[in-house]
């Protein structure tokens, strides 16, 4: 296995609410909705910088799809970093997704690490945390 991720797929229970959270909301780009054309295919995907992918797939069919039976919501099962390159632009990107319909979990603050962060919850309850740790920022950033 090489050491790195190309798709991360959340699982989510209105996918047009999601779209329009993820699109509309933070500004991620994507086509929109596509495989509606498919039984149990419809997804969202955003083609992300560094050729990472995230999609979005109903809870339900992503189930379906792995062969298990969909499970409560639990947000603290993994939370999804988006480290940025100022605290500026961390107390930005919080206030986008707060204003796109998030809820704002912890705000923006200094950590005990020496960074600056802060969590949000997406509609369906997915954890992010956006930060700001130069030592974790790609060269030239």
């Amino acid at each position: 296995m090489r050491a790195r991720f190309g798709i991360l797929t959340l699982g989510v229970d209105d996918l047009e609410r999601s779209l329009k959270f993820y699109r509309d909301g933070l500004g991620l780009p994507t086509e929109g909705i596509v495989g509606q054309e498919f039984e149990h295919g419809a997804i969202a995907i955003f083609h992300l910088e560094g050729g990472m992918v995230l999609s979005l797939f109903p809870r339900s069919d992503l189930g379906l799809d792995a062969g298990i039976d969909p499970t409560p919501r639990s947000p603290t099962e993994f939370s999804i970093g988006h480290n940025v390159s100022s605290e500026a632009e961390v107390d930005r990107v919080m206030a986008r997704a707060e204003t796109a319909g998030a809820r704002i979990t912890i705000p923006a603050r200094k950590t005990f690490w020496g960074g600056y962060a802060g969590y949000f919850q997406d509609p369906d309850g997915h954890l992010w945390e956006i930060l700001h740790n130069p030592a974790f920022l790609p060269a030239g950033e």
